[in-house]
């Protein structure tokens, strides 16, 4: 095609210049002769060249589909971008039995124009039910993928639902799994209990084996391996070889008919990745937890979660629900032990990952 462009272009350089130059010389004194054939030539040139340029609206097409997908990108970069605003709750309305309930915790996506252009919303019961309505949904990993889990059933059952009363107990069981079925909109949610990176990796891999995927993972890790291993270079290797193993369940294949072969599945699976909150050391509950869990080997983790390119931001294939951020601006006020943090943060990790999957999916509600 491009070689077929360029003959055109020489061809025609050739038909308009050369006789224009001819007539130039010989018509030097009958311009108006001279100007109307050079009209005439340059029309025919047009005409000639027509078929090797595309339409304006194939252009347009395709100029609007690049601005699309540039939008989509921009947004999940954007969609951690949120603000905190923490004050004291008036002294007569603090009744609650925690120290928590002595401070209001609002949060919203900062107000700058990018992050208005993406229109995030924070969703309601109704929003959620008709975004997850069929879905299968597994939060897995440690104590902060079980509140993740929390937030989110609060959101689809009403956090203040007799349901949610049982929920609490269930999945609040020490170091157990947990699983319900949300009848009313067909929707399965799973809570697995995979504190470190190799049981996120078994996690995966039987998936791959087992052919069956969920529709919608959320998982995280590091504060037990900081804790009980305290090796950030095992932790990013960890993460590497769980990287891979994540990379190879996109796109999702499934079975054909009998006696068929793979195909490439219409749907593949929307996978997160829960940040480490930060940890405030003076606050842990243990001493083991104060000299193993220090802002120097909590960096050095977070480090090794860049290199280890896990993450959408750094080329991998996870996106980030940034709850390093959200605990940072939410700050002391929101944890009693510094590493659990008030619900109001788990809560915003379940939006952002809402409105997250609704750009992934190309869906609106």
């Amino acid at each position: 095609m491009l070689g077929a462009i360029h003959f055109g272009v020489l061809a025609a350089c050739f038909v308009l210049f050369v006789p224009m130059a001819m007539a130039g010389w010989h018509l030097s004194r009958h311009k108006m002769l001279f100007f109307s054939g050079a009209l005439f030539i340059s029309l025919a040139v047009c005409v000639h060249l027509t078929p090797y340029f595309p339409s304006v609206s194939d252009i347009v097409a395709s100029v609007s589909s690049v601005v699309v997908y540039d939008h989509r990108v921009s947004c999940i970069n954007e969609v951690n971008q949120i603000v905190w605003d923490v004050k004291p709750r008036p002294r007569n309305s603090n009744n609650g039995s925690s120290k928590l309930d002595y401070f209001e915790k609002n949060w919203d996506w900062v107000r700058s124009r990018k992050v208005l252009s993406c229109e995030f919303q924070k969703l309601d019961k109704l929003d959620v039910s008709e975004l997850l309505n069929g879905s299968w949904i597994v939060i897995a990993g440690d104590s902060q993928a079980r509140f993740v889990a929390l937030s989110l059933l609060g959101l689809v059952l009403g956090s203040g639902s007799e349901a949610m009363g049982s929920v609490r107990e269930e999945l609040f069981k020490r170091h157990s799994d947990y699983s319900i079925m949300v009848k009313e909109i067909g929707m399965k949610v799973e809570f697995v209990w995979a504190p470190y990176e190799k049981d996120l990796d078994d996690l995966v891999v039987s998936y791959k084996k087992k052919n069956k995927y969920p529709d919608v993972v959320i998982m995280g890790s590091g504060l037990w391996h900081m804790l009980h291993v305290n090796n950030a270079s095992d932790f990013g290797s960890q993460l590497k070889e769980l990287r891979s193993h994540v990379e190879l369940l996109v796109p999702v294949r499934t079975k054909g008919e009998e006696g068929g072969g793979g195909s490439v599945s219409g749907r593949s699976m929307h996978m997160f990745w829960i940040g480490m909150p930060v940890l405030i050391n003076g606050m842990l509950n243990t001493d083991e937890k104060k000299e193993k869990m220090s802002d120097t080997v909590w960096h050095e983790y977070d480090r090794s979660l860049g290199e280890s390119k896990i993450l959408r931001q750094m080329g991998g294939p996870l996106v980030l629900l940034d709850v390093q951020s959200f605990t940072w601006n939410c700050g002391p006020q929101c944890t009693l032990d510094g590493m659990h943090y008030d619900s109001a943060v788990y809560d915003a990790a379940v939006h952002v990952m809402l409105n997250a999957l609704l750009i992934e999916s190309h869906q609106t509600l």
